[in-house]
C-alpha cells in the first residue's frame, strides 16, 4: 500500500509538525502563548495526528479517510469550545508546510487530498445526534443501561440486561441494539466533551463485564467444527467491537479464539497455526493502524503452509473506504457482527 507520496510525508512528520505549529503561533501568538510549553506540545501532538491520517489516506488512495477524520476533529474541537477558525487555520498551515518541504513530484497528490479536505470542511457538522433516540423494541433498555453506567451503577446495569435475557430476548439483539449502540453513544459523549475519559473507560469495562455474564447463553449452541481467531492488531486498544463479533461466531457454533487488544503479529500468527484456524478476523478502529493490518495479512500469507486461511477485516476505516479491504489483501469485510457471519460463510465455505 505504501506510495512515494505517503512515504515523503511520513518521514517528515516530526519536522512538519513543528513547522506547522511555528507558523500558527507566529500568526496568532496571543491566544496560544498563554498556554505555555505544555500547550505547544499538545499542538504539535495534534498536528502529528492530522498528518498521520493524511498518510493513511495517501496509502489507501482514498481522500475519504482524511475527510472523515477532519469531520471527527471538527466535532471534537467544537466540544472543547475551540474557535471555529482553529481547524481551518491549522489545515492552511499544514498545506503551506507541505508545499514548502515536499519534493515537487509528490506535491500534487498530497496537496490534492488536503485541498479536498479544506473544501469539505465548511459543510461538516459540529453536532452529532444521539445514537439512542428512537422507539425500537430495546431503545428504552439501551437508554436505561447507559444511564446506569454513567451513574456508576454497574450492578443495576447488569441486572437489567440479565433480566432481559432471561425473558427470552435474543442475546444477539441485546448485543446489537443495546451494547453496540450504547458504546457508540459513549464515544459521541466523549467526543463532544460531555463525559470524561474515565467515564468512557468505566462504561466500556462495565459493558464487557455484563457481556461475560451472558456467556451461558452464548456457548449453548451446536458446534459447526469451524475455527476462527479474532485479533486486534498491535497498538489497537479498542477491543469491545471485536469481542462482540467473536461472541456472535460462538453463538453460531464456531470455535473462536479471541486474542483481545494490541496483539503482536507473531502471537497472532502462532495462534492461527496452533488453533488450525479456518478464518482470521482482524479488527482496527484507528486508521493509523492499517499498516499493522496489512503487515499481519502479508505475514499470514507467507507462513500459511496448509490450505488458504480466510482473512476477514472490520472496523472504522473499512466502514469509510469500502474497497480498502481489497487493497490490503483481505478476503472480505464486514461492517457489523451479522455481516461478519455472512462474509465468513462466503470466505470459508462454512
Amino acid at each position: 500500500m505504501t506510495s512515494l507520496a505517503s512515504t515523503a510525508v511520513q518521514e517528515r512528520i516530526p519536522a512538519l509538525s513543528e513547522l506547522v505549529v511555528d507558523n500558527i503561533y507566529s500568526r496568532q501568538s496571543e491566544p496560544w502563548s498563554a498556554l505555555g510549553d505544555v500547550g505547544r506540545q499538545k499542538s504539535v501532538r495534534d498536528v502529528t495526528y492530522h498528518l498521520t491520517y493524511l498518510v493513511e489516506a495517501l496509502e489507501a488512495d482514498d481522500p475519504t479517510l482524511f475527510n472523515e477524520y477532519l469531520a471527527w476533529v471538527k466535532v471534537l474541537f467544537a466540544g472543547l469550545n475551540f474557535k471555529p477558525t482553529v481547524l481551518p487555520d491549522t489545515l492552511a498551515a499544514i498545506r503551506l508546510a507541505l508545499s514548502q518541504t515536499l519534493p515537487a513530484d509528490v506535491q500534487r497528490e498530497v496537496l490534492g487530498i488536503v485541498d479536498a479536505g479544506q473544501q469539505e470542511l465548511e459543510g461538516m457538522m459540529t453536532v452529532i445526534p444521539s445514537f439512542l433516540d428512537g422507539n425500537a423494541p430495546l431503545d428504552e433498555l439501551a437508554r436505561n443501561f447507559l444511564k446506569a453506567l454513567l451513574a456508576g451503577e454497574r450492578r443495576q446495569a447488569s441486572e437489567m440486561i440479565l433480566t432481559t435475557a432471561k425473558s427470552g430476548v435474543d442475546v444477539k439483539d441485546i448485543y446489537e441494539q443495546v451494547f453496540e449502540r450504547t458504546q457508540r453513544e459513549v464515544g459521541r459523549l466523549w467526543q463532544t466533551n460531555q463525559i470524561s475519559v474515565a467515564q468512557e473507560h468505566f462504561c466500556t469495562a462495565a459493558t464487557q463485564m455484563v457481556m461475560s455474564q451472558l456467556y451461558p447463553y452464548i456457548f449453548s449452541g451446536e458446534s459447526k467444527g469451524r475455527r476462527m481467531v479474532m485479533a486486534c492488531v498491535g497498538g489497537e486498544l479498542h477491543e469491545i467491537g471485536a469481542r462482540m463479533v467473536a461472541d456472535f461466531f460462538e453463538m453460531e457454533g464456531w470455535d473462536t479464539y479471541f486474542l483481545g487488544a494490541s496483539t503482536p503479529q507473531e502471537d497472532v500468527l502462532r495462534a492461527v497455526e496452533e488453533r488450525q484456524a479456518d478464518l482470521l478476523a482482524i479488527s482496527a478502529t484507528m486508521t493509523f493502524h492499517l499498516g499493522h493490518v496489512s503487515a499481519l495479512i502479508e505475514g499470514l500469507r507467507k507462513r500459511s503452509g496448509r490450505q488458504k486461511i480466510g482473512v476477514l477485516v472490520g472496523g472504522y476505516p473499512f466502514n469509510l473506504s469500502k474497497e480498502l479491504w481489497r487493497k490490503i489483501g483481505a478476503d472480505g469485510y464486514a461492517a457489523d457482527a451479522r455481516g461478519a457471519l455472512r462474509a465468513a460463510e462466503r470466505i470459508s465455505g462454512a
